[in-house]
């Protein structure tokens, strides 16, 4: 019901705002931006201007397939959290498609320019609050993810990698403090923590732990071991919080391999919610409760 629910409320701003056919949303035509296309699943209640997470989908997948996974989706939206799922591009070499994540070469599309297009064109249809839009990302899209955290942060409020870091050679330096939340796998053998080579070692994918250290550096940390160690159910929990005002790092083990894990959703919601943005945002309601 809550599902069905938001796609109704999608239906009526989209009719309302656009006076245009129903779309975006689940079973409907996809949204259009000059350079791709994209989904939404909008909550059934909460504010008239609600957060958002911007979810990439992996190699080979679509952004409808990221809005059916309604584990994740139903979560975020029961939240009051609004799901955009954009489109990659098709894979040359397989089914589905792919986003390009190594800027500075040669790709079919700047796609770091296509996910700030989506970002501003669902804030304008949707009313979604452009200061508060997360992007996550799972597999080839968590690379994407944690390459735009790296060469710019400001680009959303927060970064929700899953089983996705970066490639070697690793950066050298990201652009400044970040708010990051990195989700991987004990036993994933995809994307190990350790990395691994690829196509007989014409590429390697990075270090996780490597990729934290760098935005430990970028983010001003004042040690390199966390400040806080906690569990969430399966997730083994590390938490860096002496860093610079306005970031946040985390990283968050689970024992199972290359998937979003049950309990996800919920647990970067929480983290979420302790974020600068989303703390304005509640302050600001209860100032306009009467």
């Amino acid at each position: 019901m809550r599902f069905a629910g938001a796609v109704v409320l999608a239906c009526l701003l989209t009719a309302s705002a656009e006076a245009q056919p129903v779309v975006c949303v689940a079973g409907a035509p996809a949204c259009t931006v000059p350079a791709g296309t994209y989904h939404v699943a909008l909550p059934a209640h909460g504010s008239a201007h609600p957060p958002a997470v911007m979810f990439l989908h992996g190699l080979g997948g679509s952004g409808e397939g990221v809005l059916a996974n309604r584990t994740m989706t139903d979560a975020l939206t029961a939240r009051g959290f609004a799901v955009i799922a954009p489109d990659g591009l098709p894979s040359p070499r397989r089914q589905g498609l792919r986003w390009s994540f190594r800027f500075g070469t040669a790709a079919p599309r700047d796609d770091r320019a296509f996910l700030l297009s989506v970002r501003d064109d669902a804030a304008t249809r949707f009313g979604i609050d452009p200061a508060r839009i997360a992007l996550g990302g799972f597999s080839n899209g968590a690379f994407l993810v944690t390459y735009v955290a790296c060469a710019a942060p400001g680009s959303f409020a927060a970064y929700l990698p899953v089983a996705g870091g970066f490639w070697r050679p690793h950066p050298e330096a990201c652009a400044g403090p970040v708010a990051l939340f990195t989700t991987e796998g004990w036993s994933d053998a995809t994307v190990p923590i350790e990395g691994r080579p690829l196509r007989n070692g014409e590429f390697y994918q990075g270090d996780i732990f490597a990729t934290m250290a760098i935005f430990r550096e970028a983010s001003g940390c004042s040690q390199m071991r966390p400040d806080i160690v906690s569990t969430t159910g399966a997730f083994w929990r590390r938490s860096w919080t002496s860093c610079a005002v306005g970031s946040a790092l985390e990283l968050a083990l689970h024992p199972g391999g290359h998937a979003i894990p049950d309990g996800w959703a919920p647990m970067v919601a929480d983290w979420l919610d302790t974020l600068p943005p989303w703390l304005s945002a509640s302050a600001e309601s209860a100032r306009e409760r009467p």
